[in-house]
């Protein structure tokens, strides 16, 4: 388990996350995490769920149409 704490940052609130978080989560500074209400708390990912949704969309479309797309590549 990882402790933040929770500080001033100039006239806002925020918290630092360590090193070793941010090359477990695999982002930089200037990199945007999502914070996701769960039931058992919040998820920090840097993973937009939004878009997640219309990458499993596409691929569906893809799927649904892959001779067509296979006779394209042609």
């Amino acid at each position: 388990m990882i402790k933040l704490k929770v500080t001033t940052v100039g006239s806002s609130t925020g918290t630092v996350i360590p090193k070793e978080m941010l090359a477990r989560l695999k982002v930089k500074k200037g990199d945007t995490l999502f914070a996701i209400e769960t039931p058992s708390g919040f998820l920090l990912t840097p993973y937009d769920p939004e878009i997640e949704k219309q990458l499993v969309k596409g691929r569906e479309f893809m799927h649904d149409y892959r001779d067509t797309f296979r006779a394209l590549a042609k």
